[in-house]
């Protein structure tokens, strides 16, 4: 369960926008659109090594 306090005076878009960042953080909903459908462990594993790559290539650009 994700709890949020709400500050003194802070405002509700505020709140949720910290609410709505907690909740991505916890994976529930990537969980469930994996679990939708059944794919493969090979392809689950090619997507990861795409991203991995994309994400390197992103890392490479901002270091150079």
């Amino acid at each position: 369960m994700i709890i949020i306090n709400i500050k003194d005076g802070e405002s509700l878009d505020k709140a949720l926008k910290r609410f709505k960042k907690k909740f991505e953080k916890t994976g529930v909903l990537r969980e469930l659109r994996s679990r939708q459908a059944f794919e493969k462990k090979s392809v689950t594993r090619r997507t990861e090594v795409k991203h991995a790559i994309y994400v390197q290539g992103m890392n490479k650009d901002v270091n150079a």
